[in-house]
């Protein structure tokens, strides 16, 4: 169960030692998982960024046609040490990611083995910053947004499953699980049916969905208020990005800790799970490509929304 591999993964992060070597060794008795682990250095300290990559039968990695799914574990740190001891809120993301490609893993010797290759990102860093924000204190990073989504979001990802812990808000009051709209190429489309359907199937309830605005989706660092950075990884890709968000009804701060719910994150990752079933074996769909097409040849291109941007040209 997804219960398992997430109580494993709390177990392994909860500690002001966690490292991208831990993650590592969660996946020894996989050896068809391959597990990269890259440190980098920003002004504010140090992360490692882990990549997971999980082959499919038919899948890119072994010269296959099937889909690349990407499940990114959104977070600024697992820990905000020394101020804060133990596992934050925001860890969530980096939990469900590593606890889905675990799952995955697991599925793999149990001779359940996906279509197509499942890319899992993420980073650890048990000491990160903290960053006031309202209405609650969020997760900062040690290093900048364009570093994360460097590591994180990848070329070869042809659908994108961004997973945050959202609880710092007064927007989503629910405890559990939601999704967002997809977002493509600056649009922010309709949420899809096919993960609408899916979110209802593995909660057993109706489907959460929570809203976004123009501003977040575009890039941090343009002086713009954004939910968080749960569809930071839509700034760096052309590829469809879902936002998944661990939610609570009540609010609270990122950098909270005891505020892990072992439930709920497993709840996300059963949903990761079954995404990544569907999108590798082509029953599932971000977004209907024809009102793509035609959005965008009625309105254009909104890629500006994916820079910085630039100030408007107002006339007299």
């Amino acid at each position: 169960m997804a219960l398992h591999q997430t109580i494993t993964v709390l177990n392994t992060l909860d500690s002001a030692y966690a490292n991208g070597e831990q993650v590592r060794q969660l996946f020894a008795a996989y050896p068809a998982v391959k597990v990269d682990v890259h440190k980098v250095e920003g002004e504010k300290g140090s992360t490692e960024f882990v990549k997971i990559s999980i082959p499919g039968s038919n899948g890119k990695l072994a010269g296959g046609t099937a889909p690349t799914f990407g499940i990114v574990g959104r977070l600024g740190g697992i820990g905000a040490r020394p101020s804060r001891i133990g596992i934050v809120s925001d860890a969530d993301g980096a939990v469900a990611a590593i606890a889905s490609a675990l799952k995955l893993a697991h599925m793999q010797t149990q001779g359940d083995v996906l279509k197509g290759d499942v890319l899992v990102t993420t980073h650890i860093c048990p000491d990160a910053p903290t960053l006031p924000h309202e209405p609650v204190d969020f997760m900062d990073s040690p290093v900048d947004i364009l570093q994360m989504n460097e590591h994180e979001v990848l070329l070869e990802m042809e659908a994108v499953l961004s997973i945050d812990t959202t609880k710092g808000n007064r927007v989503v009051n629910h405890k559990g699980i939601a999704i967002s709209p997809t977002v493509k190429e600056g649009y922010i489309l309709r949420v899809s049916e096919d993960l609408l359907r899916i979110l209802e199937m593995t909660t057993g309830q109706f489907p959460v969905t929570f809203p976004v605005t123009t501003q977040d989706i575009t890039p941090y660092g343009n002086g713009l208020y954004h939910i968080n950075s749960i569809l930071q990884p839509a700034v760096a890709t052309n590829a469809p990005v879902v936002g998944l968000a661990i939610t609570a009804q009540s609010m609270v701060p990122g950098c909270g800790t005891g505020a892990s719910h072992e439930v709920d994150i497993a709840s996300a990752v059963r949903f990761a799970i079954e995404t990544a079933k569907e999108v590798t074996g082509g029953s599932c769909s971000f977004y209907n490509e024809a009102e793509f097409d035609r959005i965008t040849e009625l309105y254009g291109t909104m890629s500006v929304l994916q820079t910085l941007g630039k100030p408007a040209v107002t006339s007299r």
